[in-house]
């Protein structure tokens, strides 16, 4: 279930509704969040500034004070301020996927170029080195301290705490995935403590998976203006019309929900997805998925120069799994194996090997026990796998070879799963969909569970990767495979 349409209401000044109802206030915890953010914000910019400023000024402490001081203060101010314009503090978006950061990393780039024509217009010979060493360490405290923030928010809502309560409402499918998913996925902050449905009755007694049903699809404002919900999510449902949908956010207005629609068209989210105004009719515009240009060759030399950055510091790792593999086994150190790639181009893919020699001759026999999903071959427990090899595919060593691969431009830093050429030719019309990109040494499959995935599951994942591709996406998944890896989750 996607969220999509969103639209924000927020209290009057009086706290009261149209009706005169008393509007609910934003949670505690929201609040003292909030709060610990900006101080947060506040506290690391000026540390950093005050060490930089520090460091160089005391090269020249008789003019201190004009050269570095002045620049010091207005740099912290700068970063603030646009941290502010650039609304990097708003609730909706602390804790909640990529757009945080990416509100961040906007902020920062505004400061950064406002400090650059500030320092043109006063011919400051000092500004390059609040512009090329201040900004960009301010940059890397700011998003390390958000990011533990936002690790001991996850877990104290994996506890149950910290949670949005969720008046959820529309058809008895929809709301069962919906509530599904935010069970499954507790760090997302929601949490459906009641329905709608059209007749007001739920399936099992007068609830829906545990979830009380109290009331009619028509009865939703009532509810939420006497019991304060912070979330009003709208899934599909006939009876909701364009007219009634209208009506339900004028009756919210004034209170501290947010009304967030699920569109029934299509699973599309990200940068591809925008409102627009045609006509005076709000239209989601869904602009195509981008496979070529400007962002495609960013992404290229990010891959290439990210990966050769990889294998200079894995270099001695990689040594030394070389070595145990040799002596643990017998066999080559790589295994070889032939992958389809980007527009059903086969290639080679590198790995560490964790299987006895012969190990694929040996596949036939095993085949009635494959717990794999779909059309791949997966053993939890399989007797090829060498001692050595279960350690590394724990931990997922033995893909460091893969690289190359990135190196050389058969596969990407990120992306969908490489599949087999057998597996491929299998494939539908929308599961090819995943040949229209590079396959990746990682990908959302990766962080998400791995070979626990179902096969459905895998491909939906794929397959949002290639529709909702971006440099920030790609960004988080490698930031979140690090900790995938270190749990070692669906590996084996």
């Amino acid at each position: 279930m996607r969220q999509g349409g969103l639209v924000s209401q927020r209290p009057s000044a009086s706290g009261r509704l149209a009706n005169g109802a008393i509007g609910q206030p934003a949670s505690d915890w929201e609040q003292r969040y909030r709060r610990t953010v900006i101080t947060t914000d506040a506290v690391t910019t000026a540390i950093v500034v005050a060490a930089i400023g520090g460091f160089f000024g005391a090269r020249d402490a008789a003019n201190w004070h004009e050269k570095w001081g002045i620049l010091a203060f207005g740099t912290e101010l700068l970063v603030l301020g646009s941290l502010a314009v650039n609304r990097s503090w708003a609730p909706a978006v602390l804790g909640q996927g990529a757009e945080e950061f990416r509100r961040l990393g906007r902020a920062l780039f505004t400061a950064t170029v406002v400090l650059a024509l500030g320092g043109i217009a006063l011919t400051s010979r000092n500004i390059k080195l609040w512009i090329f060493v201040a900004i960009p360490a301010i940059a890397l405290v700011t998003m390390t301290a958000r990011y533990l923030l936002r690790l001991r928010l996850h877990r104290q809502r994996n506890e149950g705490r910290c949670l949005r309560p969720v008046l959820a409402a529309g058809s008895p499918a929809t709301l069962r995935d919906l509530i599904n998913r935010t069970r499954r996925f507790p760090h997302l902050g929601w949490r459906v403590d009641a329905v709608c449905t059209t007749d007001g009755r739920g399936l099992e007694g007068g609830r829906l998976d545990g979830v009380p049903v109290v009331g009619r699809l028509a009865d939703v404002a009532g509810h939420v203006r006497r019991d304060g919900y912070r979330v009003v999510a709208i899934t599909p449902d006939p009876h909701w019309s364009p007219d009634r949908l209208q009506r339900l956010a004028w009756n919210l207005e004034g209170s501290d929900a947010e009304m967030v629609v699920a569109p029934v068209l299509m699973e599309v989210a990200g940068p591809r997805l925008h409102v627009d105004a045609v006509l005076g009719i709000p239209l989601l515009r869904v602009s195509m998925p981008t496979f070529t240009g400007g962002r495609r060759a960013v992404k290229g030399v990010v891959d290439r120069l990210g990966a050769a950055f990889l294998l200079v510091l894995f270099a001695p790792l990689m040594l030394l799994v070389g070595l145990l593999v040799l002596v643990d086994s017998r066999g080559g150190v790589l295994y070889r194996q032939r992958r389809v790639g980007k527009d059903g181009r086969e290639f080679t893919i590198l790995k560490f090997r964790t299987m006895v020699d012969g190990a694929d001759r040996a596949r036939a026999g095993l085949a009635a026990l494959n717990e794999g999903a779909g059309p791949l071959f997966k053993l939890r427990r399989d007797p090829r796998v060498t001692r050595v090899g279960a350690v590394l595919r724990r931990y997922s060593l033995d893909e460091l070879p893969q690289l190359f691969n990135v190196l050389t431009g058969s596969m990407s830093l990120v992306g969908p799963r490489p599949p087999l050429p057998e597996e491929s030719a299998s494939y539908g019309p929308d599961i090819r969909r995943r040949l229209l990109v590079k396959p990746g040494l990682t990908g959302l499959w990766q962080i998400s569970g791995r070979s626990d995935l179902s096969w459905d599951e895998a491909v939906r994942l794929d397959l949002r990767y290639v529709e909702d591709w971006s440099l920030a996406l790609d960004a988080v998944i490698l930031w979140k495979t690090l900790r995938a890896v270190l749990h070692g989750q669906g590996a084996y």
